[in-house]
Parts: C-alpha cells; sequence; structure tokens
C-alpha cells in the first residue's frame, strides 16, 4: 500500500498544476478595497461597455498596477474615447488587459511616450511598443488613476482582452471576488406584435409596463391584463445591484420560459467589437431614443448576430391556442444571484391588423436607396437588422441653404452608415468647405455633422434613420484666449482657452521660435496646456509663442506672443 501512495500524489500534483494553468486569476489593478462603477456588457449609447469600471474613491493620481507580468503593447492618447491609456500584454495567459482614463504614466512610459509625441509632433498619439521595450511585472505601478477622455468622473476603465481576437471578456471571470449578494431589479416586461403576424390588445403597437414594487423591494405583477395572438416577442428591463453600492449594473444572464420551455437566453461574457452596434438591435431603440430607457428583446432579429444567444425560433412566441400561457423570466448576476419573475398572457383570438402599404419597403439583407428631387440615400447589405417601411418628408427653411429632409419618421439604426447627398438650394460661398450639414434636434437645436461638397450639394454618411438634416455654413474661426501670459513664465506653463462656435476644432498647433511644443488637453475642457521643457527649450532668449487651430469648416486662427524665458 505504501508503494502506491506516491505515484498517486505525484498524479494528484500533476492534475491540479493543470488545472491552475487554466484557471487564471490576476490581481486587482487598484491598490485599495475594490468597488465598480459599472460591470461588463452593460448598455451604453450604440455599444456594451467592455470592461468594469473601479471606483477611485472620487479622486484622480491613486496607484494603478499591471495584474501580471507582461510588457505595454499599446498607448493611447487622445482628448476624448479612453483619453490616456495603457494596454498590457500577458504572453504566459493570452490576455490583454486595459487601463484607460488615467491621469499620467508611470515616468518610464511617459518619458518614451514624449519622445514619440514630439516626433510626430501631435498631441494624439496611438503607439505600438515592441515587446522589449516596455516590460512589466505583475503588481509593479504603471499609471496613476484619472478623468480623461470621455469619462463622466474619476474611475478606472479596465478590460481584459483575448489578445489573439481582440474580443473583450469579463474580467470578473479573472478577479478575486468582490462582495455581493444582491438580485437583479426588475424594472420592466413589454411586448412586441410581429407586424403583421401578431396582436396584442387588438394593436399592432408595442404595450411597455413598468413594474412597481411591494414594500419589501418586491416586484409586483403586470397590474394589467395582456391579450394576445398570433406571434410576439417579448422584453425585460432591468438592472444589477451590488452590495454597500448605490449604482446599478447590467444583467449579466437572461433566460425566458415559456410553460416551463426555456425559448431564450442571453449570457454577455465576450463579443467581438465589430458587433458591440448590435446593442440597437439587443435593445428596443425607438424607447432608447425617444425615453432613454432600455428594454432588452428576448428575440432575435435577422440581421442581429451576437454570438450569445440560445433560443427557438429566435425566441419569438406563437400564441396560436386559447389558454393562459406561463411566461417567467430568470435574471441573473455574475455571482450567481437570480431573480425569478412569473406573469401570463391570455390566449385570446383577434384580428391581426393589416400593415399599412409601404411605398418603400427596405429588407434587411439586401441593398436599399431612395431618390427625390434633391435628395440620395443609399444603405449597403448589412445596415439593417430587420425589414423597415422607410418614409421621408422634407420642407423649405430659409434659414438654411437646402431643404430640410425627415430621413425617416421614427429612429431606425444602422450599424455601419448611409451615404446620404443633400443639394444646395442657393451656392453662394466663396469657399464651398464653408459648407456643413447639420442635424436638427427635436428641441430645434443643432449638431455639426460635417460632409463633403460634392456637386452642387454635400455628401455625408449617417449611422441612424430618423432625423432632419439641412446644409448651413460656418464661416466664424476658432477663438484663441490667452490665459494670464503675464504668469506664464513664473508658473512655467502656458494656459491657452480654445474654442469654436459650430463646427469643432479639427487641429491644433503650437510652437515656440518654430519648433513643435506639446500642448495637452482633454475633451471636457477648452483649456490646452504647455509645461515648459528646459530640454528642448533654449533659456535665456526671447520665445516667441505661436498657436494656430483650424475648425472643422476649414477656418483658421492664429495667435502670437513674445516673451523672456
Amino acid at each position: 500500500m505504501k508503494l502506491l501512495k506516491l505515484p498517486l500524489l505525484l498524479i494528484t500534483l500533476y492534475i491540479s498544476s493543470t488545472l491552475t494553468s487554466f484557471t487564471q486569476t490576476y490581481i486587482n489593478p487598484v491598490t485599495f478595497p475594490p468597488a465598480l462603477s459599472g460591470g461588463f456588457g452593460e448598455l451604453r449609447s450604440n455599444h456594451f461597455h467592455s470592461g468594469i469600471d473601479f471606483k477611485t474613491q472620487q479622486a484622480v493620481n491613486k496607484p494603478i498596477v499591471s495584474i501580471e507580468d507582461g510588457y505595454v503593447s499599446r498607448i493611447s492618447v487622445a482628448p476624448g474615447g479612453y483619453g490616456l491609456a495603457l494596454y498590457v500584454t500577458h504572453p504566459s495567459t493570452g490576455h490583454t488587459s486595459v487601463y484607460a482614463h488615467l491621469n499620467s504614466f508611470s515616468k518610464e512610459i511617459a518619458n518614451w511616450v514624449k519622445e514619440k509625441q514630439y516626433e510626430q509632433e501631435r498631441f494624439n498619439v496611438n503607439l505600438f511598443p515592441g515587446e522589449g521595450t516596455l516590460p512589466v511585472k505583475r503588481g509593479q505601478q504603471i499609471a496613476l488613476s484619472g478623468n480623461t477622455g470621455s469619462s463622466g468622473g474619476p474611475h478606472l476603465h479596465f478590460e481584459i482582452r483575448d489578445t489573439r481576437s481582440e474580443h473583450p471578456l469579463d474580467a470578473l471571470e479573472f478577479l478575486s471576488s468582490i462582495s455581493d449578494t444582491q438580485k437583479p431589479d426588475l424594472r420592466g416586461i413589454a411586448f412586441y406584435p410581429k407586424l403583421g403576424k401578431g396582436v396584442i390588445n387588438d394593436s399592432n403597437n408595442p404595450t411597455r409596463i413598468n413594474i412597481s414594487k411591494d414594500g419589501n423591494g418586491n416586484p409586483l405583477g403586470l397590474g394589467r391584463t395582456i391579450n394576445a395572438w398570433g406571434r410576439i416577442g417579448v422584453g425585460v428591463k432591468a438592472y444589477d445591484r451590488m452590495n454597500g453600492q448605490s449604482n446599478i449594473y447590467g444583467v449579466k444572464h437572461i433566460r425566458l420560459f415559456i410553460d416551463e420551455l426555456q425559448v431564450f437566453s442571453s449570457t454577455i461574457n465576450r463579443y467581438p467589437f465589430d458587433k458591440t452596434r448590435m446593442l440597437n438591435s439587443f435593445v428596443d431603440f425607438e424607447d432608447w431614443k425617444l425615453r432613454r430607457s432600455f428594454y432588452m428583446k428576448s428575440f432575435i432579429e435577422p440581421g442581429n448576430t451576437l454570438p450569445f444567444y440560445t433560443s427557438i425560433n429566435n425566441g419569438y412566441i406563437d400564441i396560436n391556442e386559447e389558454k393562459i400561457y406561463n411566461l417567467r423570466y430568470e435574471l441573473e448576476d455574475h455571482y450567481g444571484n437570480t431573480l425569478k419573475y412569473n406573469f401570463k398572457i391570455n390566449g385570446v383570438k383577434q384580428t391581426i391588423p393589416t400593415p399599412a402599404e409601404c411605398d418603400n419597403f427596405m429588407t434587411w439583407n439586401l441593398n436599399n436607396s431612395f431618390i427625390d428631387r434633391g435628395f440620395t440615400l443609399s444603405i449597403p447589405s448589412g445596415n439593417f437588422y430587420s425589414n423597415y417601411c422607410f418614409q421621408y418628408d422634407k420642407s423649405h427653411n430659409s434659414k438654411y441653404f437646402s431643404d430640410v429632409h425627415q430621413i425617416n419618421n421614427s429612429p431606425i439604426p444602422l450599424h455601419n452608415s448611409a451615404n446620404v447627398w443633400i443639394k444646395l438650394n442657393t451656392d453662394t460661398l466663396q469657399n464651398r468647405q464653408n459648407y456643413g450639414v447639420v442635424r436638427i434636434n427635436s428641441n430645434g437645436s443643432e449638431s455639426w455633422v460635417g460632409g463633403e461638397y460634392n456637386q452642387g450639394g454635400l455628401s455625408l454618411s449617417i449611422r441612424e434613420l430618423g432625423d432632419k438634416y439641412a446644409v448651413t455654413a460656418d464661416k466664424d474661426a476658432p477663438s484663441i484666449t490667452p490665459l494670464t501670459p503675464e504668469n506664464w513664465v513664473s508658473q512655467k506653463r502656458i494656459r491657452i482657452r480654445l474654442s469654436d462656435n459650430m463646427s469643432g476644432i479639427s487641429s491644433f498647433r503650437g510652437e515656440i521660435n518654430g519648433k513643435f511644443i506639446l500642448f495637452t488637453h482633454d475633451s471636457k475642457s477648452t483649456i490646452y496646456t504647455y509645461q515648459f521643457d528646459d530640454e528642448r527649450l533654449t533659456k535665456g532668449e526671447k520665445q516667441t509663442l505661436i498657436f494656430t487651430a483650424t475648425d472643422g469648416a476649414g477656418n483658421s486662427s492664429r495667435y502670437s506672443y513674445t516673451f523672456n524665458y
């Protein structure tokens, strides 16, 4: 018996080590007790959230560390988006970790980045260091947390990606657990009759129902009777909660049952970036656009190829018997906390409304186009998630250089983009670059879209239907305002306020004595800052600053100032 113990121990150790190699646990990227403000796969405008957001105690400049040995494989610096971001590849695990909205990089990384910015003579850079350039160790500080880019407050946006495919993964599957015993929170149920094939309470319009709570916070019933016939889809509005946090998070697992048969499920644990805009098919896009409400559909439109579904009949329900259909949602978070919600649909025979005649029917899997006098629309195949009846209208407004074009009467998402051409009614500007298309919002405000002059009109790309567009002009150059130049030398920095009233800043450049200097800025501020760099600035002589800026319509401004340093 004693002779068998050693081989058995060796086998046990081998199996244990093999399992460990496939169950990678990283350290957290923050050095204080972790708390989240955002989860993986949450619903955002036009995309799924690709990471998790760590709270940084409502402050910036908290140490950020590498979660494992590896090397810095990419560095991004931009005024918007991820702001200052680091990508660290971990060859031993096949993963890449991402750290975004940083305030600053560690000294070695920052110096390397600055050299590249001066080589390229630009603030915005996207850099790819080689494997041996910037190695890092597990637990090594690589940055300080911040609020740069398109960030709504101090936090660390953190991702784990599959290095080979670059697909984002749910980082919680690789990090130590965060305390969470709270179930998801159900807010609403929606019903969607399929046009021409289903009906709900004698209507072919969606029915959306907010769900109330009892005194203990448990969801109550629908509060109204749902009579249906034919083919329908169902949707749910829900969020997740975590212990000790006031934030709401996304729901990881959604399962829909009918009479105990599971007909739909979704589990958001990874996805390709080129499918992230399919969120607009995952949710009730019209309700999101009009009411900023996120109902998640439990049925799959034909143009939706997201990889995290399982379904029967694409999740659609056929109500073809006069009986009660018992439905149940199961909503589950990453830690297995599950909410079960039962509700009913009454199968009641009723006339299914015949769809109105459609003059401009557009098919989800074909090229689609529309032509009117002074307007063309081309939508390549692969943009629609379902079939639509396109509607168009136009009106005259002397404020604009073109007619006002209503491109469909309701919001429709596009996966990539559609091409639009709008004719100018008057073509009087000497500098045609000043022309630009604006989107006219429901409150009458305008958002610059741009476009290029083309054969008496403007060509542009749009990424959804349902808005109004017209051609206007931007003839005003950006405004350059120096901030207390008398203090620049004593403070060893130059600060300039740069703004534009319409088309936005397209490019800028700072020079001292004819040589490029590095101005930094962030999209949330109009302030551009240069920190004096004694390694690149010759002291003891007159310094002439020239700062130039150009907007999206080609208008340019120039500011000059001379000082001694």
